[in-house]
């Protein structure tokens, strides 16, 4: 569940990010889709590091 809201939440800004550096739709497309892996790879961390606690 971490994962897949840490993707959306990493597309979302990579899109606003390309737009407000004025990118075209292709570099808005590869912002959001380079974003939403990092954070996607950030949520896997914080999902192994949560079920670890518990």
């Amino acid at each position: 569940m971490i994962v897949i809201i840490a993707a959306i939440v990493g597309a979302a800004l990579g899109w606003r990010r390309a737009v407000k550096l004025g990118g075209t739709r292709s570099d808005r497309v590869q912002y959001a889709v380079a974003f939403a892996l990092g954070c996607a790879m950030i949520g896997v961390f914080a999902t192994i590091f949560v079920h670890r606690m518990a």
